[in-house]
């Protein structure tokens, strides 16, 4: 409204409002009523007259604006996007092993730290070793008592058979012989088995590691009897060099990731800790599973990651990034110029006499800190990042500051929300 039409208005209120005192009856306290309310009338018509705009300014969806609003803005930029599909992952080791013993006996030693980094073959822990030696022993005398009475048969049998040419024995006599010579020799072959299943029984008292590895915490302290069938392990080994990560993606976005595979291309994998603030470690995409969860609408993949420093840890949950593609020469401003409103989305352009346009645009991918624009804007353009309550078609700003359009560099902030659309 018009200045000289609010004073003519409130010239007439406050005549009324005279008018409305004079036909009142006359006492001390209601002439201080209405003197009182007759200051604070004046007071808010000038207050009124004074912050309002010499001439109406163009109306908006949702009010009206102001001259010389104080705006951040930022540059459309356009260079290369990665498309990246973010999804939840747990850190899986690739091999698992529970130590346990493969003979009953008492620990005598323990030869490992707990957490420390093994090979395999490395032992571990030593189980009493001498009921095995008495065992073993007992094979090796058996053994040779029984290769002793297989010479002497051989050597009998070889007698016989010259008497035999001689025409000197019974052929049944000879072939007693033989049988009982065959008879020691298959003797001997258990001998040399009980032998060598001492001789293993004797090796297993030595727990050694079978894979690589990282240590757990120990679970049997030393001098406790172990047995092969105890249901807790000694210790539990797993391989953390490398390792891997196992995520979801929708099966929406499955197509864009085949579309790589298929083509023998190499898809790079980040893994960043849950609050995203810190990038753990960088991979590769190794394998999809070979069908989609009708429960969930999702497909499980593999990612591996060499783990040198090990900032991954088995069952570790993680943010995995799995970067598809990169759109080249792509136009990206920050999220927050991107608008929204009853007409769809727009932005907030600032042209070169620093005034006001409402561009209608079309987004396309976004990684949570930045937008690529379909249409709507163009290369170099300035958009409003900060302070656009205020602002309507046509108004003119003040920039106080500018924005960056810099992809984050590792380690700050990271994306809240992808997609691949």
């Amino acid at each position: 409204m018009p200045r000289s039409a609010y004073r003519s208005r409130s010239s007439q209120e406050a005549i009324w409002l005279m008018s409305e005192v004079n036909t009142t009856p006359s006492t001390p306290s209601s002439k201080r009523q209405w003197f009182i309310g007759l200051l604070l009338l004046a007071l808010i018509i000038v207050l009124i007259w004074w912050f309002w705009p010499s001439k109406a300014e163009p109306r908006g969806e949702s009010g009206w604006g102001f001259d010389n609003v104080p705006v951040r803005i930022a540059q459309v930029e356009s260079r290369d996007f990665p498309i990246v599909l973010k999804a939840l992952g747990t850190v899986t080791a690739y091999n698992t092993a529970n130590v346990r013993a493969r003979v009953d006996g008492q620990l005598t030693e323990v030869l490992f730290k707990d957490g420390q980094p093994v090979k395999a073959g490395d032992v571990l822990v030593q189980i009493d070793p001498r009921p095995y030696q008495i065992a073993l022993q007992q094979a090796q005398g058996t053994l040779a008592e029984n290769q002793a009475q297989l010479r002497a048969a051989e050597k009998d049998l070889a007698l016989y058979r010259g008497l035999f040419k001689e025409d000197s024995i019974a052929r049944q006599t000879l072939d007693t012989q033989e049988a009982l010579v065959n008879q020691y020799r298959g003797t001997l072959q258990n001998n040399q088995a009980a032998v060598a299943e001492a001789k293993l029984n004797l090796d297993f008292t030595r727990v050694r590691a079978p894979i690589d590895g990282r240590l757990g915490i120990r679970q049997v302290d030393l001098g406790n009897l172990v047995a092969s069938g105890d249901t807790d392990p000694i210790v539990v080994i797993t391989q953390t060099l490398p390792i891997s990560v196992v995520f979801t993606l929708p099966e929406g976005e499955l197509s864009a990731v085949l579309k790589q595979v298929r083509s023998d291309r190499k898809l790079v994998v980040q893994a960043w800790d849950r609050g995203e603030k810190q990038q753990l470690a960088e991979g590769v995409l190794e394998s999809l599973d070979n069908q989609i969860d009708t429960a969930t609408g999702t497909v499980k993949l593999k990612a591996r990651f060499e783990n040198a420093d090990e900032m991954l840890f088995p069952n570790q949950f993680v943010n995995a990034r799995l970067q598809v593609s990169v759109r080249n020469d792509a136009l990206v401003v920050p999220v927050a110029a991107v608008q929204f409103g009853a007409s769809g989305t727009f932005a907030y352009v600032i042209d070169g006499e620093d005034k006001v346009q409402v561009r209608q645009i079309k987004v396309g991918p976004s990684d949570g800190e930045f937008t690529v624009i379909e249409e709507g804007v163009a290369a170099d353009e300035r958009v409003v990042v900060e302070g656009t309550d205020r602002l309507r078609e046509g108004n003119k700003v003040e920039v106080i500051g500018e924005g960056t359009s810099e992809p984050p560099a590792t380690g700050e902030a990271a994306p809240r929300v992808r997609s691949a659309s």
